[in-house]
């Protein structure tokens, strides 16, 4: 979402803009070209030299500059942005923009700037406290700028609560919110992801490899989208997603409980997890000992999740997935009939880069028509935007045969 992407970043003078070091390198990672303003006191926490050379671009500190012979430095910046971010943001450089004043190169390029704006404020917590800091950040907002709430804990001047410079990765991800198309707004899109576990004992289960990895990047990118988004997760060790409602399952039982609560007002639903088609018939109380021999359990079958969703009346998505070790276009598509999807997305498990754990993916996305859409081999994360993608075209399929 970054990959030539123009970004300014602007450093004011506070003590966590020794982050901003950290900041320009994940941007640069990400493929973003960045160019770096800062401000007189922010050159009092950090060498302008330190970000030229992670940038790889010349840094900006004075308002009377020219980039080249003609180009002005605060005109130049604001037309090369197709995103600016101001961290760490002061209580200082909030108010002047707040107010229109423009007495530095900083706020003079913030007055000339086209392209979207995120604040991210960095300060004492009775400083962001203030009424006054507050009025202008709802002012800054009213007006359309992006602004990330900072975060809580312990601040450098020794007090503790909410002020600190959000990390990075919450940074980055703001950046790359500000920057996507909100073409699902509007939407309630309802995801599942990662495993489920079947208890047996109490200290064993049947379970599968599911990581939830694409679960929760469909989860992410909804979200990105504009969704209000539920992730309705098995047992993984990912961070769940800033901005999602995130709802914590063990077994088929307890996701289907937590699915169908929650159909209320969902327009889609995209099952990503990778639910166990049995379950121990017996839930032993103590811990079954090892014994010479064999041991065999009875299994009895998981209701079908997608299947009762299918089933219910409402014109919301269904999107399943289907991954196969054989036939699996024919599996597929018998799957998304039976069950009565609007879209199946398949793979196939001896693929390389489509099995569980990776992550990328190697998908084919089928509809109702008859279409199939082969996909080459993609990170997950742009995997999921494809599905959405498909997703976005059949609401506005839908709501044009209602208006029709």
């Amino acid at each position: 979402m970054l990959k030539g992407r123009h970004v300014v970043l602007g450093v004011t003078g506070g003590i966590a803009a020794y982050k901003c070091a950290e900041l320009t390198r994940e941007l640069i990672r990400r493929g973003a070209e960045v160019k770096v303003i800062m401000t007189e006191s922010a050159r009092e926490f950090m060498t302008p030299l330190t970000l030229q050379t992670l940038s790889g671009n010349p840094v900006y500190t004075e308002l009377f500059t020219l980039i080249r012979e003609q180009d002005i430095a605060h005109i130049a910046l604001a037309e090369f942005a197709e995103l600016m971010i101001v961290a760490p943001a002061t209580a200082n450089v909030i108010g002047k923009a707040a107010a229109g004043i423009a007495d530095d190169l900083l706020t003079t390029v913030l007055m000339a700037m086209k392209a979207p704006v995120l604040f991210c404020p960095a300060m004492n917590t009775q400083m962001y406290g203030n009424p006054a800091l507050q009025e202008n950040l709802k002012k800054l907002q009213a007006w359309g700028y992006h602004v990330l709430p900072p975060a809580s804990g312990p601040l450098a001047c020794k007090a503790e609560g909410q002020g600190r410079l959000p990390e990075v990765t919450a940074i980055v991800e703001a950046a790359v919110s500000v920057l996507t198309l909100k073409d699902l707004a509007g939407e309630h899109v309802l995801v599942t992801a990662g495993p489920t576990r079947e208890p047996f004992d109490p200290v064993r289960f049947i379970t599968n490899y599911s990581s939830g990895k694409m679960g929760y990047a469909v989860a992410l990118q909804a979200q990105r989208r504009g969704a209000r988004v539920t992730l309705v997760s098995g047992p993984t060790s990912l961070p769940p997603p800033d901005g999602v409602e995130i709802v914590n399952v063990g077994s088929a039982l307890e996701m289907r409980d937590a699915v169908l609560s929650r159909l209320a007002g969902v327009t889609v639903v995209i099952k990503a997890a990778a639910v166990a088609d049995y379950r121990p018939a017996a839930l032993r109380e103590q811990k079954i000992k090892k014994k010479g021999g064999s041991l065999t359990l009875e299994l009895e079958r998981n209701p079908d999740i997608i299947q009762e969703i299918g089933r219910k009346e409402g014109r919301r998505i269904i999107v399943g997935f289907a991954m196969e070790s054989e036939n699996l276009l024919e599996n597929a598509r018998s799957k998304m009939v039976e069950k009565n999807m609007d879209l199946i997305v398949a793979n196939d498990l001896r693929e390389e880069g489509a099995g569980f754990q990776c992550d990328t993916n190697v998908i084919k996305i089928l509809d109702r028509k008859g279409n199939i859409e082969e996909l080459p081999l993609m990170d997950k994360a742009e995997a999921a935007g494809r599905i959405l993608d498909r997703v976005r075209a059949l609401l506005k399929e839908k709501k044009r045969g209602r208006r029709g």
